[in-house]
């Protein structure tokens, strides 16, 4: 097997292609961020309106704070209020659920008799 020999003139190409790249990466990155620099500085003159954008901001947040005040007292005041009553069509689809008959149903929650039936009819096939 034959030895792998580097010459002092091969060493000094590959470090040179590399000090080249190396400048090259060096030239784009100095490109690159003088050109950000010069957003950064366009970006400067702005700074002015930032106070006022801080005001309109505040603003907003105090307007934002009294609407979420005045919701929290509304739905207190729904909590607050009487649960409605159950519908009688609500009990008799329960009471067909649990299989109670027609007539069952139209007295317990005082519906017609052929409401009771057709309730009865549709509820009785859902359950498994």
């Amino acid at each position: 097997m034959e030895a792998f020999v580097v010459t002092w003139r091969e060493l000094l190409i590959v470090v040179i292609a590399v000090l080249t790249i190396h400048v090259a990466e060096l030239l784009l990155l100095l490109r690159w961020s003088g050109r950000l620099g010069a957003r950064f500085k366009r970006r400067g003159a702005d700074m002015t309106a930032e106070p006022r954008a801080i005001d309109g901001l505040t603003r907003e947040v105090g307007e934002l704070r009294k609407q979420v005040a005045r919701l929290q007292g509304e739905v207190e005041r729904l909590q607050a209020a009487p649960a409605p009553s159950v519908s009688p069509y609500n009990l008799a689809i329960q009471m067909a659920r649990q299989g109670s008959n027609a007539s069952d149903v139209a007295s317990g929650c005082g519906i017609s008799r052929g409401e009771a039936e057709l309730i009865v009819a549709l509820y009785r096939k859902l359950r498994i």
